[in-house]
């Protein structure tokens, strides 16, 4: 009988074991700290608002000899006489953006060429340009145009954006 004894014993330490491993209670969680007091935030000063820059378009291309008080061209023409000492060409910009917009620099280029791209002349201006404007182009010569087809090119900062054809008889 002796050895049943501690046998029951050591089911008994086990069972209580088990008993009390099971009734293990998680410990109490932290208090959380107070969060600090928060701080009142200083007014932030708005950003200024930004101007938008001017999107620059070439709106129109005229040829002609004389100009008006407005640098247009007086009489618009595609034809000219051989014997017209000047010829012009009258390019007109808007900047979008309005008055609210910064000026938008750039460079407006005009290069006119005979028949099969011989260079007559080239020109650049490098402008600021704001609202409606007009630029004007001249080429010349003291003697007679040779007769043909003569093309014009007008570039925005590089960038091919209308040409005009003519021809002198």
């Amino acid at each position: 009988m002796n050895r049943i004894r501690p046998a029951l014993l050591i089911s008994a330490l086990l069972i209580g074991s088990l008993a009390l491993a099971a009734c293990k209670r998680d410990p109490e969680p932290a208090t959380p700290a107070t969060p600090p007091t928060a701080q009142p935030a200083e007014p932030a000063t708005p950003p200024a608002p930004e101007r938008p820059v001017a999107a620059v378009t070439v709106t129109d291309v005229q040829l002609g000899t004389e100009t008006t008080a407005e640098r247009t061209i007086a009489e618009p023409a595609t034809t000219f006489s051989a014997g017209d000492d000047t010829i012009v060409a009258a390019v007109s910009t808007t900047a979008a953006g309005g008055e609210t917009a910064l000026p938008s620099s750039g460079t407006l280029t005009a290069r006119w060429t005979f028949q099969d791209g011989q260079l007559v002349d080239e020109r650049s201006e490098r402008l600021d340009f704001s609202g409606q404007d007009v630029t004007n182009f001249r080429i010349s010569n003291p003697e007679d145009w040779p007769q043909g087809r003569y093309t014009l090119e007008i570039s925005l900062d590089g960038e091919v954006v209308e040409t005009r054809e003519f021809t002198v008889e």
